[in-house]
């Protein structure tokens, strides 16, 4: 589920989920990120153990990755948005910076 999540986020750059998913799906997509800065084989391999789909990979080592080059980390920004209409769930989107 989290590298569902960590795929949509990486492709439409801003999810809207729970927050408690939001906070889950964050050290991922952050460590995710680091990998891909070195942009390297060996990388690149190690974020295909997790996310499987190849556009979405392609997008985090051509488009995302360089992005942060310079950035030491804090690639995601969670913000809430309030409960939910249906069961009252914590709503918040996680997006990048």
């Amino acid at each position: 589920m989290l590298a569902n999540l960590a795929t949509d986020l990486f492709i439409y750059e801003k999810v809207a989920t729970t927050e408690s998913k939001a906070k889950a799906v964050r050290p991922l997509a952050e460590k995710l990120i680091t990998k891909a800065r070195k942009g390297d084989l060996h990388s690149r391999r190690m974020v295909m153990k997790t996310i499987t789909n190849k556009e979405a990979v392609a997008r985090l080592f051509e488009e995302v990755a360089p992005r942060y080059i310079d950035r030491p980390g804090g690639y995601t920004r969670i913000t809430k948005l309030g409960p939910r209409r249906g069961d009252g769930a914590e709503e918040a989107i996680i997006e990048l910076v």
